[in-house]
Formats: C-alpha cells, structure tokens, sequence
C-alpha cells in the first residue's frame, strides 16, 4: 500500500517541546503520525476506514507526547519494528523478533513499537501480535478499539541557565545539566530516557532557574577551578547527575566513601569514565523493562566478576563503585565506538556549547592540533589531477583562505572543533548553529529541498542528484531544481523557508557566482534555509557565513576542489542523505569516494539531517566473502534522535542478538541469508572495498 499520500485531519498536542499529531489517510484506512520537529513520520494501516479521536495521555504508564483512539479488527505497521508486548502492570509477555507471533488473551495489554516514532499501543484480548521482516499486525477476533499513543525522539532545553565564564559559576552551571535527566537508573543509557540539557548562555551573572538544581545523586566530581577543567568533565557529570566541586585533585566521590581519581591524564581518564560507566550500564539495563538478548553483555559478562541483577537495583553511587572497580582494560574491546569527540577551547563564549555537546555524550577535550596550509591538505594526486583536470574556480585570483589545524586524531567516528581557524578532517561547531537549531519552527508538509546549479558545464551532477533526492515513496518531498539563477534569485532561495539546498556551482573569494555576479552569504540579514551542500571551491566562508545568518548546518570546503572528484562526492552525499545519514556520517562515507574527499567538512551542526532513517540507525554495510559464506559488517551511526545507547538487531531470521548501535559489528551469512538481507534493507554497501547501493545490486 503507498505511503506517497497527503493526511487530512487529526489529532495531536503541541507543548512548545515537542509536536506530535495523528491525521487520516486520504481513504480513511489507517493512520499517519507526524513529528513536526523532527521531520518523523510513520503510519498505522488498518483493514477499514478509522477515525481518530483524542484520548488522556495518562492512560499509559509511560510518558507519551500524544494520544488517540480508533476502532479496527486489524492495525498493521508497514515497516519492521523493535516490538514488545507487556501487562498494564509492566510485565513481559512477549519480545517479538523479526518472525514471531502471540496470541494474547482476554486482558489489556500494552504493545511497544520502536519505528520513527516511538509508539505504544493499548489492546484488549482476545488478540494477536505478529511480526516479519517488514512489518508489524494487529488482529482482533472483532473489530476494537486501540489506543495509540506517541512519543518523539525529540528532545530540546526546556530551560536556560545564565552564567559568567568564573570557573566556580561554571561548576555550578554545569552540575545543574543532569536535571534533565529522566532517571538515574541504569535505562539513562536509552537515549529517550536522557533529557536535553538546559541551555547555557553568558551574562553577567549567576542564574539557575528553579527546578534545575543539581540531582542529590550523592556523587560529586572535584576538579581545580578552571574552564578547562570544567568543560572536560561536563558530559561526565550530566551522565553521572553527579556536582562538580572545586578541589585540589581531580577525582570522583561519593557519599559511600568511594573515591575514584581522574588522572594521571586527566582528559584520557574522563573519558575512560564516561565511556565505561555508560556502557555497564547498557549490560545492566537488561535486567529492567527490556530484558533483551545484548550481543556485547554475552561476549563480556563471565569475565568482569559483576552481577547485573543486583547492580540495576543498588543506587547510584554504589553501582559506579563497582563498574570503576574493574579495570578498563577489561571493557575497553566491547564499548562501542564512541560518537563524537570535540576539541573546545577553554573560552567563555564556550560554555554555550556544551549542552548540545553533553547531549550528544561527545568527549571534550582541550584544542591539540598543529597549523597546516592549504597545500599541505593536497596530496601529490590531487596536484597532479589539478594541474589536468577543471576545478570549480573561475578565479584567479589567490584566496588567503581560512587558518587551518590539522586536530589529534581519536578513534571516534566524528570529531568537532570549537575555537578558532577551520579544522581539517573535524567538524567546525559553532554556537550560533545550536542557537539556530533552538530558534527554528516546527515544521509542516512536505520536505522541501532545492537544487541548484549554477554553470552549464556541471549538469551531470545537477542531473545525478536531481533524481536521488525525494525518491523515497515513504516520505513526502518537494524537490524544485534551478539552473543559472541570477543575485536576486539565489538570494530569494538563501532567505526561504527550505529544508536543504544542494548547490553546484562557483563560489569566488567575494562570494556565489551567478549569471550577473557575486552574491556574497554575509550580506544576507537572515537566512532562512535549514542546512547546506556547497559543492563548490573553497566555500568555507559562505558556508560560516549562512550559519552566521541562521542556518543550522552544511558541508562546505576549504580549498579548489576537481569537478570529476566533486561529482561522485556530490552524488553520494545525495543518496546518503536521502537514505537518512547525518550530514556528519553522509561526509564521512561520501568523502571517500574521491582524492578531494578531504577538503569537505561540516560547518555547524553535523547532526543535521534532511530525511529519516526508516530503520532508525543509519547502516553502512561492508560484505566480503569467506570459506563460510559471507561476512556482513555493521557500521553503524548515531543520530540526533537515535543517539549513544540506541541498540540495533540485523534483520535477519536466525539471528536473535541486539548489537550497540554505535561503530562496527559483524554477522556470519550464507547466500541465502545475504540475498534476503539485501532485499529488505535499502542504503550504502561497499564491496570489495567499493561503495555502491544496495537498490542497484543483483542478487548474490
């Protein structure tokens, strides 16, 4: 059945942190539910024409953004599904994978789907619960009624915190972030269980708004009164909701008496303790309300000498005393590769980042890099190809450019830099793009995205990516393409209400190359696109400057770049953004496809996305062959919803595991196994080291 179709009418609430709505279909048989925050949508088909009608959140013992009611002998959800069935009480009756089946009895229950949208539905038996491997039934023996409730994966500062760049108001400021917190248990590792930090913004005083003040977890971080100190051990203290207080040696105590010190490098030993404490907590967590099968729990837990069943019920300080009891080493091979490190530089304006680097569990650590000229960023390849081939510059003139740094390499799958020059192989985060992202209406309607191409000579990429984006039938888009557009015309594009512009083009030292000259971004008062591809030479500060102006974020370059080597970034980063990937992990993957892969990086937010991913994580998939068939690798990649903790099980029958979603992972096929894999999942595969697309590939 399409899912190409308008809804009309509905239900939904609207509470300034979240937008949530349930509309009919156009013919009546099912349901469509929106989060207009996050651009999310999923549906609920049904065998006859429903009516959905509003009903009390509280119904359900979990919290829900949203609720309705409709009447159906059967509800199918036209996708594959985490699903869970439980009593009202909270009880597991059934962990359904990707072919099961439960016939449940005459009592209600709550029956938990993890699409897009988080959804719960409340049956009452007799009935039946049946999953496969690309979609999730309801059957009643009578037609029912079912009550649907709805909870985005969104989540933003409900509040603000002032503060001064004093490294004492700064502690305060930061111990309050783990009010966010939705619990202290070990399920904080579920990433919608872990509430977005409250805002922090610079004046000229202290100001904590009620309701934000530290937790009385018993935990306390003492560090010596600096902003270096601080900012390092912020993501750790809002995942400990633990106080940071002023002291002469770095260290983690509790009221119990345990102490645990932060060095002798303070930086790797902060890191250390975020990472490990967040992980035993995933393994813990599977005692509580999702007692699932956790790949990395099986490969570790007979040798770390702990006892889960007991830990999930200690309070906080003692269940951090016994996961900092084992030595790192021992978890070091099975926690997952970590999302994000960023390089902040201990600045006062700084601070108004962390929150969004604290949601993202991203390691902070001080600015370590070394300066590098833009030759120094060309291979010798990449001179040879531009001594041969056309570049995107018309100029001839030598643009300065940006100052470069090359940052420490780390091992995580995204690194950020905050603080002067532009990064090389990083992230450059800047504030205003976080305040941008706060400041943005939710929207509505289709996902709007334009094209633009700006020379005559670059119409194989302009044709590529003309194609890939909005061919997805699940979601709805509006794709409009420009050729040649003059200054007034670009600069009406730049101002408008859209989600995404890919533009292919010029872009000079002064500014945009048009028909009749340069339009320069800076000179735009307020931008009002969302996010960015700038496939250009050196558009780094146009880029900086449409998130100056109120973008959220873009892909931008720093230098000259071949237009051959710009196509097939180019049309990678279509598909790949297309198929749901963060503009972060869509450069990552697209950037090799070609030598100037390097001189591409993220400016502002690289969680920035244009469509979601349908099966909630983004999945590159590596297939090689061995004696035993086939060996397919997971790399997988967080999102701003699916964030650290997210967990994900490949789509495949014999498998029964949950894999961190998070890094790589790998399972064993046979041909068989393969060919069905390949024929329900849709995205990048890269055989023999190659990058192709699944929805071109041939059987096995």
């Amino acid at each position: 059945m399409s899912t190409e179709r308008r809804s009309r009418g509905g239900v939904g609430a609207t509470d300034g942190a979240t937008t949530v709505s349930f509309s009919m279909l156009p013919d009546g048989d099912g349901l469509v539910v929106r989060d207009a925050i996050e651009r999310r949508q999923c549906e609920l088909l049904a065998d006859q024409q429903v009516h959905p009608g509003p009903v009390p959140e509280e119904r359900f013992g979990v919290p829900v953004d949203a609720a309705a009611a409709v009447t159906a002998g059967k509800l199918w959800f036209p996708q594959a599904a985490d699903t869970y069935v439980r009593t009202t009480a909270g009880e597991l009756v059934a962990e359904l994978g990707n072919q099961g089946s439960e016939q449940l009895p005459g009592e209600t229950y709550e029956v938990e789907l993890s699409g897009p949208i988080k959804l719960y539905l409340l049956v009452e038996g007799p009935c039946r619960v049946s999953t496969t491997a690309a979609s999730v039934e309801v059957a009643f023996e009578t037609p029912s009624e079912v009550t649907i409730g709805a909870r985005s994966h969104h989540s933003q500062p409900a509040a603000t915190i002032t503060t001064t760049g004093n490294p004492y108001d700064l502690m305060q400021a930061v111990s309050a972030l783990g009010s966010a917190l939705k619990t202290t248990s070990p399920e904080r590792s579920f990433p919608t269980l872990r509430g977005h930090p409250p805002a922090i913004e610079l004046g000229d005083r202290l100001d904590i708004p009620d309701g934000l003040e530290a937790l009385d977890t018993g935990v306390r971080i003492e560090v010596p009164p600096s902003r270096e100190a601080v900012y390092v051990v912020a993501p750790l203290a809002y995942y400990l909701g633990a106080e940071v207080v002023p002291g002469d040696r770095p260290r983690i105590v509790t009221d119990e008496g345990f102490e645990h010190r932060l060095g002798p490098d303070f930086e790797e030993a902060v890191e250390r303790a975020l990472k490990q404490t967040f992980f035993l907590d995933c393994l813990v967590r599977t005692e509580g309300r999702y007692p699932v099968e956790l790949h990395e729990r099986a490969a570790i837990e007979s040798d770390l000498g702990l006892d889960p069943a007991a830990l999930y019920h200690q309070p906080s300080g003692e269940r951090l005393a016994a996961y900092l009891s084992v030595p790192y080493e021992e978890v070091a091979d099975e926690v997952p590769t970590w999302k994000l490190t960023t390089h902040v530089a201990p600045e006062p304006g700084n601070a108004e980042t962390l929150p969004f680097l604290v949601d993202d569990l991203a390691v902070v650590r001080m600015p370590e890099g070394s300066s590098v000229t833009r030759a120094e960023t060309q291979s010798d390849a990449v001179k040879q190809f531009m001594r041969d081939e056309p570049v995107r510059s018309t100029s001839t003139a030598e643009s300065a450019g940006p100052s470069l740094v090359q940052p420490e390499q780390t091992d995580s799958l995204e690194q950020g830099w905050v603080g002067d020059d532009a990064p090389v192989g990083a992230n450059k985060l800047l504030p205003e793009a976080f305040r941008n992202r706060l400041d943005g209406d939710p929207a509505d309607g289709d996902i709007d995205i334009v094209v633009v191409c700006n020379d005559e000579e670059m119409l194989e990429e302009h044709d590529d990516v003309s194609d890939v984006y909005g061919s997805r039938n699940e979601l709805n888009f509006d794709v409009t393409v420009h050729q040649g557009l003059t200054t007034d015309r670009l600069r009406f594009v730049l101002e408008s209400d859209i989600d995404f512009l890919h533009y292919i083009g010029h872009i000079e030292p002064g500014g945009f190359r048009c028909p009749d000259g340069l339009l320069d971004a800076s000179d735009i008062e307020e931008v009002g696109l969302s996010s960015f591809f700038l496939n250009a030479c050196q558009s780094y500060e146009q880029g900086r400057s449409l998130i100056e102006g109120g973008a959220v974020g873009g892909v931008a370059t720093l230098d000259e770049i071949i237009n051959s080597g710009a196509v097939r970034v180019g049309t990678a980063m279509a598909r790949l953004l297309n198929n749901g990937f963060p503009l972060g992990a869509a450069l990552d993957i697209a950037s090799e496809r070609s030598i100037v892969g390097p001189q591409y990086l993220v400016v502002g937010d690289g969680t920035a996305e244009v469509a979601q991913c349908e099966a909630g994580n983004p999945v590159l998939f590596d297939v090689s062959e061995n004696d035993d068939g086939y060996v397919v690798e997971y790399e997988t990649y967080p999102t701003r919803s699916h964030k650290m903790g997210s967990m994900i099980r490949p789509n495949v029958q014999s498998n029964q595991e949950y894999f961190l979603a998070s890094g790589r992972f790998e399972i064993q096929l046979n041909e068989n196994e393969l060919n069905a894999l390949l024929s329900i999942v849709n995205g990048p595969v890269r055989i023999d080291g190659r990058l192709a697309w699944i929805d071109s590939l041939s059987a096995v």
